[in-house]
């Protein structure tokens, strides 16, 4: 039974590792094949849009070119009277469209002038929308839409930070271990979801519902992988906290390089729900995407608060947390319990790199930008209490939205972490922590 325990998640892992390894080999054939191979293996690569005013009337007869990065022609399209355009592509690569400003019809202007031209890429079977803002801005939106919109966008941001930071919390309460490497096990769930979901040539080609549910088991098993193989037998030759900590950084960079060798340097989006229109809730203006996500995620962590307070293994979670001794004097399975707790700290971790990469886009260091506020989420709520974990990433994700209302959008970050600094002065224990005598 024993080996059977260990050897399971190792398998895990090492699928995972495989499908990484088999998207990277598909990668690297695209790049060596011709143009006219790529349109027989894939197809349907494009580029498209539907160009429209500031009032949203559509803008017919206007062309938009496609060449190459170094100028090379590709083709052309001229808009319909709905606005629609179309330039199919040889293959996954990347491309400039540039809008002909010559044929807008006249009194018709871009919104900027000097921005006629993106560089874009393009992945196999993806047909990817670009767009070209025409006329002036109409009325500037009332503060408090623009308030709701950012406290929906924080709070959408503070859920996913809460999932993947929830684990990192975890973790270091059952062992006392600061997991450097967390940040690049939510990237490692973005991106086997990536290769699972894109289409067959480059990926396994499956639906993002299922793609998202075998990446969240594989991240679960690179979880249960990692203690079992590294932190366990480390434990049992009693090395200190300082060298295992050092040894998170360096599988930190070990991950992040095996995945950037298998997914390249490029941002790239899921193949779903990538074009939606827009609902309007009252003065909030949101795509069905964004409103399932957090709602997803807000009901990932009421499961997850369920399960601490409600079972076994929740119960025994929190007790080890509280005091590691006391638990195992008690009859609880320490070590299983951590096995647990690896178990659901990389299954959430690889979650929510999945619902950030929908919200955004998959790329191999968006778990190491999300590393630094996962820890000040942590730590704002309260080390080692997956609540405050919680409680501190919404704090965290409300700040760094609704700062930009009046900051510039590059301190963002930059006033969470000063928030977190003044609570702390405060609060030293952080919000949900408890007040511990020293020396």
């Amino acid at each position: 039974m024993r080996l059977s325990l260990r050897v399971l998640p190792l398998a895990l892992v090492v699928l995972a590792l495989l499908v990484l390894t088999a998207g990277s080999a598909f990668a690297q054939t695209a790049d060596d094949t011709g143009p006219g191979e790529l349109l027989a293996q894939e197809g349907g690569e494009a580029f498209q849009g539907t160009l429209s005013d500031a009032e949203g009337e559509p803008v017919p007869g206007v062309t938009i070119m496609v060449t190459t990065p170094e100028g090379d022609p590709i083709g052309e399209s001229v808009s319909g009277d709905d606005g629609t355009w179309s330039v199919e592509l040889p293959g996954p690569g990347d491309y400039v469209a540039t809008l002909e400003q010559a044929t807008l019809p006249e009194g018709t202007d871009l919104r900027d002038p000097d921005n006629d031209s993106r560089e874009l890429s393009v992945n196999a079977g993806q047909q990817r929308t670009v767009l070209f803002p025409i006329g002036e801005l109409g009325a500037r939106t009332p503060f408090w839409s623009r308030f709701l919109t950012a406290a929906f966008s924080g709070l959408q941001f503070g859920l996913i930070i809460a999932i993947a930071a929830i684990g990192l919390s975890l973790i270091f309460g059952t062992t006392g271990l600061v997991n450097f490497a967390h940040g690049d096990m939510v990237t490692f769930g973005a991106v086997v979801a990536w290769f699972l979901n894109a289409p067959e040539g480059t990926g396994a080609g499956l639906q993002l519902l299922v793609a998202g549910a075998i990446a969240v088991v594989l991240s679960a098993g690179l979880g249960a992988g990692i203690e079992l193989g590294l932190w366990r037998p480390l434990r049992r030759r009693r090395t200190g906290l300082i060298q295992m900590l050092v040894i998170t950084i360096g599988l930190s960079l070990v991950l992040r390089n095996l995945i950037q060798i298998a997914f390249g340097g490029s941002s790239r989006p899921y193949f779903d729900y990538t074009i939606q229109q827009r609902i309007e809730l009252g003065p909030l203006s949101i795509t069905p995407r964004d409103l399932i996500v957090s709602l997803v995620a807000a009901a990932t962590l009421v499961g997850v608060a369920t399960m601490l307070q409600r079972t076994r293994i929740g119960k025994a979670m929190r007790a080890v947390s509280d005091n590691r001794d006391l638990a195992e004097s008690s009859g609880i399975d320490v070590q299983r319990v951590v096995l647990f707790v690896w178990v659901l700290g990389g299954g959430l971790a690889g979650f929510g790199g999945i619902l950030n990469g929908l919200v955004e886009n998959v790329n191999y260091l968006m778990g190491f930008r999300l590393l630094l506020l996962m820890f000040a989420a942590v730590i704002l709520g309260g080390l080692g209490t997956a609540y405050g974990a919680m409680f501190g990433a919404i704090v965290v994700g409300l700040v760094t939205e609704l700062s930009t209302l009046f900051f510039s959008t590059e301190l963002k970050f930059v006033w969470a972490l000063f928030v977190l600094i003044i609570i702390l002065l405060v609060r030293p224990q952080g919000l949900l922590g408890r007040r511990e005598r020293i020396g």
